[in-house]
């Protein structure tokens, strides 16, 4: 919701958990290898491979990239804790996404969610081993509730929040239907950014008054300062100025900026709302249907 690429410089960051996840099954099967499937949410498969548990490579596979992604996912929970998967014994492990796999709601983080409960070790950790991003999207893979996440030289951690805007049925997620690679934007944003401290600093600022938010005028105010802080440090285009120039709410960007999903105000009633982002050919979803809600328990 708030902190995009500060994060990565020790901004707290605020992030609600979504409705929809991943599951994972974990069996024990015949000879030495480890056998993967990922379906989608329709059930179809959309990832396959046999992986070797002697190194990690993939005997064979449907997606290289993906199969070389998924042995880091491995090795690093291997260095985590020695004793996982250290007997070569084979298993069978099935996945299965309960949203679009195009919508871009987490389906690395929440795998790495679960190869960290599998493994014994932690998600954070394993996220900070292997991948160059935050972690805080991990930490959302097991929180029950809003969070806000901070990783520094000091700590890192995370805490609930409540964060239960008494305007929800005014916001709305969009799906843009764009695809970027989170390991380009942290370089994008490693290299551009010339006063990291500082556009972390404002960031916290921003998210602390997103949190005491109590009204929906006062959202409006706080995503436009923070859209104008993102763009003005990194020199990128707000979303509503490449897309929706003509839409009368405030559109904020979410994570890696030019991706799947964004959120949206609306002072005008839902179908008007929808009526107008669908016209432009995209989706558009209540932020009360995607969201979970219940308190996280810490």
């Amino acid at each position: 919701m708030t902190g995009e690429y500060g994060v990565l410089s020790g901004a707290e960051a605020l992030a609600v958990p979504t409705r929809l996840g991943q599951k994972m099954i974990v069996k024990d099967s015949k000879g030495s290898n480890l056998i993967w499937e990922s379906l989608d949410h329709q059930g179809e498969t959309w990832f396959s491979a046999t992986i070797s548990l002697y190194d990690f490579k993939a005997l064979k596979t449907s997606d290289e990239i993906i199969a070389d992604k998924l042995k880091g996912f491995l090795k690093n929970a291997c260095r985590l804790n020695s004793e996982f998967l250290s007997k070569w014994n084979g298993f069978k492990v099935e996945t299965q996404l309960e949203f679009d796999r195009n919508w871009g709601l987490g389906s690395s983080s929440s795998l790495l969610y679960m190869i960290a409960e599998w493994a014994d070790v932690n998600g954070i950790m394993l996220a900070l081993k292997a991948t160059n991003g935050s972690g805080y999207d991990v930490a959302c893979a097991g929180a029950d509730g809003p969070i806000v996440y901070i990783s520094n030289d000091e700590q890192i951690s995370y805490t609930g929040v409540d964060f239960y805007p008494s305007f929800a049925d005014q916001l709305y997620f969009i799906h843009l239907g764009n695809k970027v690679r989170s390991e380009d934007q942290v370089k994008y944003y490693i290299r551009t950014c010339k006063n990291k401290d500082a556009f972390a600093k404002a960031q916290t600022e921003l998210t602390h008054q997103f949190i005491e938010c109590k009204s929906l005028s006062k959202f409006d105010e706080l995503i436009e300062a923070h859209e104008n802080l993102v763009s003005e440090s990194l020199k990128l285009t707000k979303v509503k100025d490449e897309h929706f120039k003509d839409y009368w709410g405030s559109i904020k960007s979410l994570g890696a900026w030019g991706g799947d999903l964004v959120m949206a105000t609306s002072s005008k009633s839902e179908q008007e709302t929808k009526s107008y982002f669908e016209a432009k050919g995209y989706s558009c979803m209540p932020y009360q249907e995607l969201v979970l809600e219940e308190e996280l328990v810490s």
